[in-house]
Order: C-alpha cells, then sequence, then structure tokens
C-alpha cells in the first residue's frame, strides 16, 4: 500500500469516519442538546439527562431537541472527515509502514487535531449559534439570535462582530486537540492489545467497547475547557481589552473557570475580583453537563468507531486490500 498523503485508503477512513460520525451524532443527538443547554445556560438547574430533556420538550415543543441537527451534522460530517484524513495519511507517512506505538499515536492526533480546528471552527461556531437559537434560557442576559440559516449566520457573524468572531474558541479548541489524540491513543492501543500480533478483524463488540472507554477517558480529562469552548462559540461573553489575542484568550479562560467554581464571597471580594459577573456553581460547576456529555459522547463515539471499522472493512475487502490493511494497524 502507499504510503503517500493523497492515497485511496486515507481518503476511504475519512469517509468511513465522516459517515459513522454522522449517523452515531443523529441517533443520540437529543443528548447532545441537553449537554450544551446545561454548559451555555447558568442559570438552569443540572438535573438528569431525561429530566433536562423532558423540560426542554414542556417548554420549546417536540422537536426541540433536534433543533440544529443540520448544521452540527454538516460542521461533524467535514470536521471527522479532515481529522480521519490528517491522522491516517500523517500515520502513513511517519510510520511507513512500521509498527505503531501509543506516543506516535498521541502526537500524530495533536498534529491531526490541529489542522482540524484552524479549519473547521467558523462551522462549529455557526452551528452552535444555531443550536442554541430560540431556545428558551433561564439565563435573562443571554441576547437572542435571529439566524435564517448557515450562510446568513456566517453574514451576521462577519457583519455584527467581525470576521474574527467565527474563530471565537480557537484557543481551548487548540487545547482540546488532547481529547480527540487521547481518544485514538487509547483507541488505536486497546485494539493493538486485543489483536496482539494477529492481523484480524475485530467484533462489532469489541469495536464498540473499546470506542466507548477511549471517549469516556478522553472527556472526562478534557471537559471543563469543552464547557469553556461552549461558551465562546455561543458568543455570549465579551470581555475587550487592549491585550493582544492570546492573552485575552487566556485571560477569558481564566475568568471562565473562575466563575464556574465560585460559591460564595464577600462583597469586597467582588469588587477587586478580575471578574465582574456572579459565580456560583463550586468545583462541581466544571463539570456541569458532564453526566450529559458522557452519555452522549460515550455512545456516540462507540457507535462512530463501530460504523466506520465496518464500512473501512467492507471497503478495504471489495478493494482487496484488507490483509494488507490488518498488518499495518
Amino acid at each position: 500500500m502507499s504510503y503517500s498523503v493523497f492515497s485511496y485508503e486515507n481518503l476511504v477512513h475519512a469517509v468511513s469516519g465522516a459517515v459513522g460520525s454522522v449517523t452515531a451524532m443523529t441517533v443520540f443527538f437529543p443528548l447532545d442538546t441537553a449537554r450544551l443547554r446545561l454548559q451555555v445556560d447558568d442559570n438552569r438547574k443540572a438535573k438528569s439527562t431525561p429530566a433536562i430533556l423532558a423540560d426542554i420538550i414542556r417548554e420549546e415543543g417536540l422537536l426541540a431537541p433536534y433543533r440544529g441537527w443540520f448544521p452540527v451534522i454538516c460542521s461533524l460530517c467535514c470536521s471527522n472527515f479532515v481529522y480521519f484524513y490528517c491522522f491516517h495519511s500523517l500515520k502513513a507517512s511517519w510510520l511507513k509502514g512500521r509498527p505503531s506505538a501509543p506516543s506516535n499515536d498521541l502526537m500524530i492526533g495533536i498534529a491531526a487535531g490541529v489542522v482540524n480546528v484552524l479549519v473547521t471552527t467558523p462551522l462549529w461556531v455557526v452551528n452552535t449559534r444555531l443550536k442554541l437559537q430560540g431556545s428558551k434560557f433561564r439565563n435573562a442576559d443571554i441576547r437572542p439570535t435571529n439566524y435564517s440559516g448557515i450562510l446568513d449566520a456566517f453574514a451576521q457573524i462577519i457583519r455584527d462582530e467581525g470576521g474574527g468572531a467565527l474563530w471565537n474558541g480557537t484557543f481551548p479548541s487548540l487545547l482540546l486537540v488532547m481529547n480527540p489524540a487521547i481518544q485514538f491513543m487509547i483507541y488505536e492501543g486497546l485494539k493493538r492489545q486485543l489483536r496482539r500480533g494477529v492481523p484480524r478483524e475485530l467484533s462489532s463488540v469489541e469495536v464498540f467497547l473499546i470506542g466507548a472507554v477511549a471517549k469516556a477517558a478522553a472527556t472526562i480529562v478534557t471537559y471543563p475547557l469543552q464547557t469553556i469552548q461552549s461558551i465562546l462559540r455561543f458568543g455570549q461573553f465579551n470581555k475587550s481589552t487592549g491585550e493582544s489575542k492570546l492573552l485575552s484568550s487566556l485571560r477569558t479562560i481564566k475568568c471562565l473557570l473562575i466563575n464556574r467554581i465560585y460559591i460564595s464571597r464577600p462583597l469586597v471580594f467582588h469588587i477587586v475580583s478580575l471578574v465582574s459577573f456572579d459565580r456560583k456553581f463550586g468545583m462541581l460547576g466544571l463539570f456541569k453537563g458532564l453526566e450529559a456529555k458522557l452519555l452522549q459522547t460515550v455512545l456516540t463515539a462507540a457507535l462512530m468507531f463501530l460504523l466506520y471499522e465496518k464500512i473501512a472493512s467492507t471497503t478495504f475487502k471489495m478493494m482487496g486490500l484488507s490483509r494488507n490493511h490488518y498488518k499495518k494497524h
């Protein structure tokens, strides 16, 4: 098989990953709606995922859990195509047929994640806005938006907030490349352990379980930054300063993290604080919505990896490349 960046094998991986992720996200989309609502709406009480979904349906209608499905699916399809293509092309170019190791998988995953973030962040900013548009928030400070679709959202954001707003949350997103990197490192490592040097196709149960374990570990480690990322993409937290973008991003992340942690302090602390709004969740505030996120992301990732492996395996068999594929992976 070719170790070139441009190869049919890399294209098969990219298409399989994109199709698998789109299908899995569609199945578990309401769980992502519950997670995002808890992350962004400060005044919404943290409840069990079914209770949150019941509240949303009661307040906003039966289809509310699927609000913003199309832009999310478009963003996810592009994002996973880019990530899977970069991951496997970099892996093929770097290893050139040699056995991989967890450290290699981690470094390749980080590199693929950086490319993915820089290319697809505008899509995720727009899909976050559209997914939350029309929602009934408990936080009165959240400003309503009125986008008619993906293109109109792009146009309004650029006109009202400037082109840079399309990359809101890029810095925490760059930090969050550790999430898929850790996920792929654990997934590929478990895959190698299960095969133990014998080229074979894993069973559906094996793929589902190792996909779930890999995603659960990656999500728990990086969840606080995912919450900050969602808030910044929504565009409701703006702290304008004369600092450089990097320093401003660091200060914004720090402020949002402190805001999530703080429970109660004397008034004088509020006056001298770097953050000017109430902070009330405690340490658990960093993990608000984690139950919904874990439920959604673990099930989605497990199903995505299962579909990805089956689609890729079937395609490679049709191309007569399955034996080489398993030897290299």
